[in-house]
């Protein structure tokens, strides 16, 4: 019998471990024995898995800075409630327009991440951070200016950059229903999004990531972050990898948007702010630069700690730096780094000689 690959046992140790996890919350869920706060971090958390997961194949994997990751997650976000909610009646199914909005979501996404991507991955250096980050400012500020509503005739498209405008000039019918109302955000959201739906999106998005990783196309990916000269010498179209690792990133970004969005009864554009994309990156270094498991164990746990330490208010933000701090230190010790050095070779050594 062939043996498995070393890789090929770690991905399928991570679809375990993901699967366990969801197996024991979700339990406690259904017995109900999580309190009303943990129950609302659930579907919040799976998504900000997959936007670390996502963010890693973009700054570990191709070895890009992308400061603007929370933009592709709003442009999921909004067109998957403009989605889910302008079907209301032609798909009463909550679970197949949830889908449908998700799928929306990651195509506006990837599409989005196609057309800043093309110009700007050509570039070196810290241009791609730049652009990336007046991207999502960008968006933020469209979005801020999109009225948008649902009629009998269809949908109704209208941008306020003049800020006079508002509801009444879509000139819907009586029956009409306004989806996203310029500042106001999207209101009135049907919500879609369930904790079973969040763990099957991480479970598509890690076996997107891993297989992307181990395949062909990965390793190009990876040849390109390390020497981008040596690479060009053999052949490899830098300029093409490093857009595919892109364009799958903030297609995965639009999905966790979708998920994120149709989680709440009222969503704003400044919940996609700046300081969403940055927390998103400290969840990816801090997990590990390159590592799926970190990004998973990161962004769970580092989600959860600010929320659960808002009982001590003022102290709340100071706990959370420090504890930053500490993981930081922890995961850059070099005794730490060479206390894994050696027990690593011992368990290859125990295996080659089994």
């Amino acid at each position: 019998m062939k043996k498995l690959k070393t890789t090929t046992k770690i991905d399928f140790a991570t679809y375990l471990g993901v699967t366990l996890a969801f197996v024991i919350v979700y339990s406690l869920q259904k017995a109900g024995s999580l309190s009303n706060a943990m129950n609302s971090w659930l579907v919040p958390i799976c998504s900000f898995i997959v936007m670390a997961v996502s963010l890693n194949l973009v700054v570990g994997i191709s070895g890009e800075l992308s400061l603007g990751h929370a933009g592709f997650m709003s442009v999921g976000a909004f067109s998957g409630i403009v989605t889910a909610m302008s079907l209301t009646n032609a798909i009463p199914s909550g679970a197949v327009r949830l889908v449908l909005a998700i799928l929306v979501g990651a195509v506006f996404a990837a599409v989005t991440g196609f057309i800043v991507g093309v110009p700007v991955l050509r570039l070196r250096g810290d241009y791609l951070a730049i652009v990336t980050l007046a991207f999502g400012q960008i968006i933020k500020d469209l979005i801020n200016c999109l009225i948008v509503g649902y009629d009998s005739r269809g949908l109704h498209i209208l941008f306020n950059i003049s800020g006079q405008k508002s509801v009444t000039d879509l000139h819907m019918d009586e029956a009409g229903v306004a989806i996203i109302k310029g500042a106001q955000g999207a209101v009135g959201i049907t919500k879609l999004s369930s904790f079973f739906a969040g763990y099957i999106l991480v479970m598509i998005t890690l076996i997107i990531v891993l297989n992307l990783i181990r395949s062909r196309t990965g390793r190009a990916i990876m040849a390109v972050r390390d020497n981008r000269i040596a690479a060009e010498s053999v052949g490899i179209n830098v300029t093409k990898y490093r857009l595919i690792a892109f364009v799958t990133s903030a297609a995965l970004a639009g999905a966790a948007g979708a998920l994120f969005g149709l989680n709440y009864g009222g969503l704003l554009s400044s919940r996609f702010d700046f300081n969403t994309s940055i927390l998103v990156l400290v969840y990816v270094v801090l997990g590990g630069l390159g590592s799926i498991w970190g990004s998973v164990i990161g962004a769970t746990v580092l989600y959860i700690l600010p929320e659960a330490l808002r009982s001590l208010q003022d102290y709340r933000m100071l706990i959370y730096a420090v504890v930053l701090i500490l993981v930081m230190l922890a995961t850059n010790n070099a005794q730490l780094k060479a206390l894994l050095g050696r027990v690593i070779p011992k368990r290859k050594g125990a295996r080659s000689n089994g």
